[in-house]
């Protein structure tokens, strides 16, 4: 075989199977059979074609053109990985791949896409933009991308092991048969879960199979009568885990999931499958064999995101222990920092070492974005060894970073300025920071999604003509997925914040070519009754402990109710730090907390 290295190798030898396939075009999305954020290796299959590594994308591969799609976060970072002679560059949202498609296609052309890399919910949307176009949308039996990549890696085979009742709060037995109620109280016979997140939450199991995230991949039937049919290499299973699992899980390869659904179909019984998290392949296969699909939502999804108090204490104790080692690191920096010699490369590394020896460490959450001046505009950056910059006086410092612990997951963001900022620079800080309390400030009634409440930490950017690009807030998981839905706080965020949901509340400011700024805490929802209220209210508890740059903060622009919050919120990260940092440490704390 010819060697494939570079992005236009990868690209002419793609088309020349397309060629052989007799298709005009291929979709190439970042997913895998699962449709989550982390993937395996193996299934980077975007980062391998383009160059592109982020954590959202497609790119869509015509005979004469192409076009690699990405949102906001990843704006600046693609121009950077990608070679656009051989790509255009689109935004993801506002005009999506079935919106070129439709533009660029012609009548008759064949279309293909692999059904296990698109929902139903994507895979309808490419169709209709194709068939509109005269064209058609054709599913490959085999992935054409991986008939081309030489190397590709093996699937993962880490070890699934149990997660204790004593962090997961309930045992799997009581999970699966509460949720099966509802799935016969629906009318179905069984769902089918293609999650690795809500398998691992239904199970109580964590695995190794993506970084930064324990999902054992896997697929699963949860029958109305709380039996599971679980799917998986049986090589990751200890004796511990099987017997873990239990009589009500049976245990079957991933490549028996066609004729488990097939003998399903044909039972005659609808099957409740979630066309925005389940691959299309999944629906064709019941279709073919004459099933009846009932379209619903996964059915762990709201019930992983609403926290117990296992959980939410857990977390609170997660964030305790990670606050005191971000704290450590802060401190570290403003010693070693003036020195002129830190780099991203070097502050990412030490704060790494200072979360490692915390209780319940389990790896970080996700690859730490440590963005020195305008390395920090671009949102979701990644130093490297040829990008890594020094730590400069007259610049911002961005580290977003956060821990998995057996107890909790964990995201912080802090912006800290080396030496004197500039009058610019404290403003959009300021402004930022007053986003950030307006939203944690904001009692809200049930109900509410987080598209109602985005527009609350955006409104001082707006003021002054700014805004940034990328959702105020995430939802995130228990010792689970960094990112984790269905719950978030954005223009596109629908579904009603819930008692026990945790998310993030991150606003953030960046200019190109210059500084950026984000400052984020993880928060849950909380009942927040107000006296004389008509309706029930919540609100936002802040589980995240770790001081704020008050050198950024402009003091002038707070009111005396954000000043009286930033006080307050500072009086608990020094109480709650104070006792589990040495003397050093300390006394640097209490001067970075003093009230303003």
């Amino acid at each position: 075989m010819t060697q494939i290295t570079s992005p236009a190798d990868k690209l002419a030898a793609l088309r020349r199977e397309m060629t052989a396939r007799q298709l005009q075009g291929f979709i190439v999305p970042h997913a895998d059979e699962h449709h989550q954020e982390w993937l395996p290796p193996r299934a980077a299959r975007l980062a391998w074609l383009t160059g592109f590594d982020g954590s959202a994308g497609a790119a869509v591969i015509l005979h004469r053109k192409a076009a690699i799609f990405v949102d906001g976060r990843y704006t600046l970072q693609v121009r950077q990985q990608v070679d656009k002679a051989l790509y255009e560059v689109k935004h993801l949202i506002t005009e999506p791949p079935q919106k070129w498609l439709a533009a660029k296609v012609t009548a008759g052309d064949r279309i293909g896409f692999d059904p296990w890399l698109h929902t139903q919910a994507q895979a309808t949307a490419l169709a209709k933009a194709c068939r509109d176009a005269g064209a058609e949308l054709i599913p490959t039996p085999q992935n054409p991308l991986d008939a081309v990549w030489p190397d590709q890696p093996p699937p993962p085979l880490a070890p699934v092991v149990p997660h204790p009742v004593q962090f997961a709060g309930k045992d799997s037995p009581s999970k699966r048969a509460e949720l099966a109620a509802g799935i016969k109280q629906g009318g179905a016979a069984a769902a089918v879960i293609s999650l690795p997140e809500s398998i691992a939450w239904l199970l109580n199991l964590r695995g190794g199979d993506v970084a930064n995230t324990p999902l054992p991949l896997s697929f699963a039937i949860l029958h109305d009568d709380g039996a599971v049919e679980l799917f998986i290499d049986r090589r990751k299973l200890t004796p511990q885990t099987e017997r873990h699992l239990g009589n009500h899980v049976s245990l079957a390869p991933p490549e028996a999931l066609a004729e488990a659904l097939d003998r399903l179909a044909k039972a005659g019984k609808p099957i409740q499958i979630c066309p925005r998290t389940a691959a299309s392949w999944i629906f064709r296969r019941v279709k073919d064999a004459g099933g009846e699909i009932r379209e619903a939502p996964d059915p762990c999804e709201l019930p992983k995101a609403r926290k117990n108090e296992t959980e939410l204490n857990g977390a609170r104790a997660a964030h305790r222990r990670d606050g005191a080692a971000l704290t450590r690191f802060l401190s570290w920096l403003a010693r070693e920092a003036p020195s002129g010699t830190v780099t991203e490369l070097t502050a990412e590394a030490r704060l790494e070492a200072f979360r490692r020896g915390g209780e319940h460490f389990n790896g970080l959450s996700f690859s730490t974005i440590s963005g020195a001046g305008p390395n920090g505009a671009i949102v979701h950056y990644r130093a490297t060894e040829s990008s890594a910059r020094k730590l400069a006086a007259g610049e911002l410092y961005l580290v977003d970073s956060g821990a998995q612990y057996l107890d909790g997951t964990t995201d912080v963001t802090r912006t800290v300025a080396i030496g004197e900022p500039t009058a610019e620079m404290k403003d959009r800080f300021t402004r930022v920071l007053k986003g950030h309390i307006a939203l944690v400030l904001a009692p809200f009634p049930v109900g509410t999604s987080g598209a109602q409440l985005d527009t609350l930490a955006r409104q001082y950017l707006w003021q002054a003509g700014l805004d940034y690009d990328h959702g105020t807030g995430h939802g995130v998981g228990s010792y689970l997925g960094v990112h984790e839905g269905p719950q978030r706080i954005s223009k596109h965020g629908s579904v009603p914040l819930e008692v026990g949901m945790i998310v993030s509340n991150e606003p953030g400011y960046y200019k190109e070519g210059a500084y950026g700024i984000r400052i984020e805490n993880l928060v849950t929802v909380v009942a927040a009754p107000l006296e004389g209220a008509e309706r029930e209210m919540l609100g936002f508890e802040t589980l995240t402990l770790a001081p704020i740059d008050r050198n950024l903060i402009d003091p002038a622009l707070l009111t005396p109710a954000e000043r009286s919050w930033l006080n307050d919120y500072h009086d608990r990260v020094r109480t709650a730090i104070e006792p589990q940092v040495d003397n050093e440490t300390g006394d640097w704390l209490a001067a970075a907390t003093q009230p303003i």
